[in-house]
């Protein structure tokens, strides 16, 4: 028989090539292909790729990840009920070959989740929380001798998810990390806000059934740009014209008898029938000595004003007047 020296050399090697393999339950040698002796191997001492680990830990539980036997290893949680807190310790450092990949999911919601190293130097993206049916995935890299988070939903996903299922207001805050407030969601034709609390503040009206009420310092009226000004020409009892909510006016000089009024227009495009004009004697004149009432039409308003002292006046009386909306039902 020639020795191995002596046998010609085969390559490349096809599955269907043949082995010599002594058999002693048939007490001798026989032969098998290296495609049946790659299955055998296959099926009787290959590590598997992925080892489940099933757990029903209770609050408070320390679960350690077994020492790998296959590249991935599933631990698949399954408590009762939301868990407040709970610890997973990785496999040993020393024990763990490069790129064994750890999974770590819930059925229900742990609050707070802790990941121990066991040996390793580092853990990039530890979760400290999983949402019910989310998870986190986890490498190991032996050059850093750390764990790399490769993956993780932790609790989004899950509120989403809920969402998609039942798209209320509700799931859909739960889903959010950033709201504020609670209640209905909100689109912008006719909402209902209910005690909102808002800051500065801008539109175009505001209609309120209830009171509208000022705390701290604030003040209610008019904003820059609403008001005007306007200088009554010739006498007392000339029109001015100004289409303002607010504003101030100047009279004329023109002299004005004790116990006497006089009357002047004033046309304004923002005077409705019915409306009611605040009017204020502010300077230009001696402060007390005058009288004023105004009548209000559709676009005009008559303004009385009357001297009330012993004496004639001549004097630029200034006003300043305010429109506010009346009706009547």
């Amino acid at each position: 028989m020639p020795t191995i020296n002596q046998l010609p050399l085969l390559s490349p090697i096809s599955s269907g090539d043949q082995l010599p393999v002594y058999s002693p339950n048939n007490g001798d040698a026989r032969r098998t292909s290296v495609g049946s002796l790659l299955t055998f191997f296959q099926q009787s001492f290959a590590s598997p790729t992925l080892a489940v680990n099933l757990f029903v830990p209770g609050n408070g539980f320390n679960i350690t990840v077994p020492t790998p036997v296959s590249n991935d290893q599933w631990m698949l949680l399954q408590p009762a009920g939301t868990l407040a807190s709970g610890t997973i310790t990785l496999p040993l450092n020393t024990g763990v070959p490069d790129g064994t990949t750890v999974l770590i999911t819930s059925t229900q919601e742990i609050t707070s989740l802790t990941i121990a190293l066991n040996g390793a130097s580092a853990i990039y993206g530890a979760v400290t929380s999983l949402g019910a049916g989310c998870a986190a995935v986890y490498r190991f890299y032996q050059p850093t001798n750390s764990w790399y988070n490769i993956n993780a939903e932790t609790v989004l996903a899950a509120g989403i998810a809920a969402w998609l299922t039942n798209p209320t207001s509700a799931n859909l805050r739960a889903a959010m990390t950033d709201e504020t407030g609670t209640g209905l969601l909100v689109f912008n034709t006719s909402p209902t806000l209910v005690t909102p609390v808002i800051g500065a503040a801008t539109g175009t009206s505001v209609s309120t059934t209830g009171n509208q009420v000022i705390t701290g310092t604030g003040k209610q009226g008019y904003a820059v740009g609403a008001g005007g000004g306007v200088l009554q020409a010739t006498n007392k009892a000339t029109t001015v014209v100004l289409n303002k909510s607010c504003g101030q006016i100047t009279m004329n000089a023109a002299a004005l008898a004790a116990s006497t009024t006089v009357t002047f227009t004033m046309t304004n495009s923002t005077v409705e029938s019915g409306d009611i004009i605040v009017i204020n004697h502010i300077s230009g004149g001696t402060l007390g000595s005058y009288t004023f009432n105004a009548s209000c039409g559709v676009g005009t308003a008559d303004i009385n004003i009357r001297n009330v002292s012993l004496g004639s006046l001549s004097e630029a009386v200034i006003l300043r007047f305010a429109v506010i909306k009346v009706v009547d039902t």
